[in-house]
C-alpha cells in the first residue's frame, strides 16, 4: 500500500464518521449530507484508481 492510498483511506474513514454523525443529528443538514456523500464517493473512486494502477504495474523483486 502506498502512502497516498493510506492517506486516502484515512480521509475516507474520517468523512464516513462525519457523515454518520450528521445523519444521526436531530436536525441533519441535508446539503452537508449530500456534500459528504459526494466527497466520500470521489475518494472511493480515487482509491479504486490507485488499486487498478497497482495491478497494472509489474511486480519488482529486490535482488539479493
Amino acid at each position: 500500500m502506498t502512502f497516498s492510498s493510506f492517506r486516502l483511506m484515512q480521509y475516507h474513514q474520517k468523512i464516513d464518521r462525519e457523515l454518520r454523525a450528521e445523519i444521526n443529528r436531530r436536525w441533519p443538514d441535508i446539503f452537508r449530507v449530500q456534500r459528504l456523500k459526494r466527497l466520500k464517493l470521489a475518494i472511493k473512486d480515487r482509491l479504486e484508481g490507485h488499486a487498478k494502477a497497482s495491478l497494472r504495474r509489474p511486480l519488482r523483486l529486490n535482488k539479493i
